[in-house]
């Protein structure tokens, strides 16, 4: 599966539908195009997502920051968009992407790594690589 950009006018008319919350963002949630895992969520806000859908690397909006965040600019994780769905109430994003690397940033594949269970939060997964490696800091 590979990506393929829309042309100018139909990208547009397809981001009019998009139902923005009241500081401008949509939920995105990255999901492994080939296994279906769970990868995380973001925040978009309409530059992000026309960046995504225009050039298929993806692009989120990071509300610490507030600025855009190329998935992978820091850390070399990159995710490469397959397909882009929105979802019923045009108020959410999905995200079928090919994922390089750990989606997380502590260093595991996928952010949702903690299961709520009767005796407490258990831990999934272990980190596949080191944060301190991923963003070039000590600690």
């Amino acid at each position: 599966m590979t990506y393929t950009a829309p042309d100018a006018a139909t990208l547009d008319a397809m981001l009019s539908t998009v139902k923005y919350d009241a500081s401008g963002l949509i939920a995105a949630i990255a999901q492994q195009h080939d296994t279906g895992e769970v990868l995380m969520i973001a925040w978009m806000n309409a530059e992000a997502l026309r960046e995504t859908l225009e050039n298929g690397r993806v692009c989120y909006y990071s509300r610490s920051r507030k600025k855009l965040w190329r998935k992978g600019e820091t850390s070399g994780q990159i995710q490469h968009l397959k397909e882009a769905r929105l979802d019923c109430d045009a108020d959410a994003v999905l995200l079928l992407v090919e994922q390089i690397g750990v989606a997380c940033h502590t260093g595991r594949r996928s952010c949702f790594y903690r299961a709520f269970t009767p005796t407490g939060l258990v831990e999934l997964t272990k980190p596949e690589i080191d944060p301190a490696k991923l963003y070039h800091t000590h600690g």
